[in-house]
């Protein structure tokens, strides 16, 4: 596969790297098999960690490495939260030299002290954008303090590289490298381009589900005409979420007041028409989202142009009908761009990233408690098994969780401070050859 022919030098001359990868390319190969080269297996520590955002890619990366590693007398062993410790602690008693996790649990096991990276020599981000819309970044900067001194090799897999994410590599990363398999186009390469086709009828709840499953630190939808804009805008609204609208039917007071809070960068999703956000400049925007396709087939770029900008990367994104297919098309096949089909998400897919992602928030406010919070907490303890026992109570947790996360909707993601622009990192192609490491990284001593 292309990006293990092209990655896996890299990881084995031990460069830091930023990859750009699709899931399913290959990438959980291209930074597996460079561990049979760079781990000892006589050596029983962790010396690899693969940080992945939910539980599922842990299980996934997890099969893979026992695939790829087992025979090699690598032990490897999967952390994620939402299950017991028990086996986990076993596992990492026992010596595991690979450990795939998310990084709340393995956050949890660094403060217990049944984990260590004294003898950590690798790390890998994978799905590193889904990790931080997740809400990982403050884990990530806690566990960081856990590192060892000596240089660590890091790299860092992701679909897409928004400003935030080129930030979180700048702190994670020693002068990393970029690598993309983005071909040459005449529309903005750092743009990723990806269409829904949704039914007619419920396109809205298409809506929340897509925003649910991608949870976009910020974006705009574009709608046609001003009556959309005004129910979507409600929507989102009715749903929880922080958003605004832009239309010609806004007051000017109004108008300032909405154009105040973009400037400020501290609204999530701005509705608007095309009219009404020219000359609109919104720093940071992660997703343009296309509810309906431009009435003019110019008015794609001009959307999809204001993400993807300034070095970093990020995705436009169109909900269309069976109908509105054959407009989409036409200004893919006009413009030269090369458009991904995306299934949408069903219940089952939202209910899954929901409890992975509200599993997160609680584990992370639990590990924020004092001790006399946790004392109290004990009065309830018999309560809350007595409840998740019983089928017809279990709507009074469910309850607590969705109020619980509804909340949580309203408070911005923590993400990285400024830093330097991302564009400032050097960015090549797949197909260079990566520079050798100033230090030797081969195959360690089988002692």
């Amino acid at each position: 596969m292309p990006v293990q022919a092209m990655a896996i030098p890299y990881l084995l001359a031990g460069r830091d790297i930023l990859v750009q990868a699709r899931t399913g390319s290959g990438k959980t190969g291209a930074f597996l098999l460079p561990m049979l080269e760079r781990l000892n297996p006589s050596r029983p520590h962790c010396q690899a960690l693969v940080l992945v955002p939910t539980r599922e890619l842990a299980r996934q990366v997890w099969h893979e490495a026992e695939t790829l590693c087992g025979e090699a007398g690598l032990r490897h062993v999967p952390i994620y939260g939402g299950v017991g410790y028990g086996p986990q602690v076993d596992a990492l008693r026992d010596g595991a030299h690979i450990v795939v996790g998310t990084p709340g649990r393995v956050l949890d096991h660094l403060l217990k002290r049944t984990l260590s990276f004294k003898h950590l020599e690798m790390v890998i981000f994978d799905e590193a954008d889904r990790m931080l819309s997740m809400g990982f970044y403050p884990d990530m900067k806690e566990m960081q303090r856990h590192f060892p001194e000596h240089r660590l090799h890091s790299c860092m897999f992701s679909a897409t590289f928004p400003t935030f994410v080129m930030r979180t590599a700048r702190e994670f990363l020693q002068e990393p490298e970029f690598l993309t398999l983005s071909r040459d186009h005449v529309h903005v390469t750092d743009t990723e381009h990806v269409y829904y086709i949704v039914p007619g009828m419920d396109k809205d709840r298409s809506l929340m589900r897509i925003i649910e499953l991608e949870n976009p630190t910020s974006a705009i939808i574009f709608s046609n005409t001003k009556s959309m804009v005004h129910y979507v805008s409600s929507v989102l609204k009715n749903f929880g979420y922080d958003a605004d609208e832009l239309s010609a039917d806004l007051s000017q007071a109004e108008r300032e007041r909405v154009l105040k809070r973009v400037r400020q960068g501290s609204l999530r999703f701005l509705v608007a028409t095309d009219v009404a956000a020219r000359g609109l400049d919104i720093p940071d925007l992660s997703h343009v989202i296309q509810y309906e396709p431009p009435v003019d087939i110019e008015g794609y770029i001009h959307r999809a142009g204001r993400t993807g900008r300034a070095g970093a990367s990020g995705i436009a994104m169109s909900l269309v009908t069976e109908l509105e297919w054959f407009t989409l098309n036409k200004i893919a096949k006009a413009y030269g761009i090369e458009m991904q089909e995306r299934s949408l998400p069903t219940p089952s897919d939202v209910e899954a990233v929901v409890a992975d992602r509200v599993t997160v928030l609680l584990e992370a406010k639990l590990r924020d408690r004092d001790a006399l919070k946790g004392e109290r907490s004990q009065r309830f303890v018999a309560l809350a098994r007595q409840l998740a026992e019983n089928e017809d109570e279990s709507a009074l947790i469910a309850m607590l969780l969705d109020d619980y996360y509804q909340q949580s909707l309203h408070a911005p993601l923590q993400q990285p401070a400024d830093v330097p622009p991302a564009s400032a990192a050097p960015r090549k192609k797949l197909g260079t050859r990566p520079r050798r490491a100033r230090r030797s990284v081969g195959r360690p001593s089988r002692r």
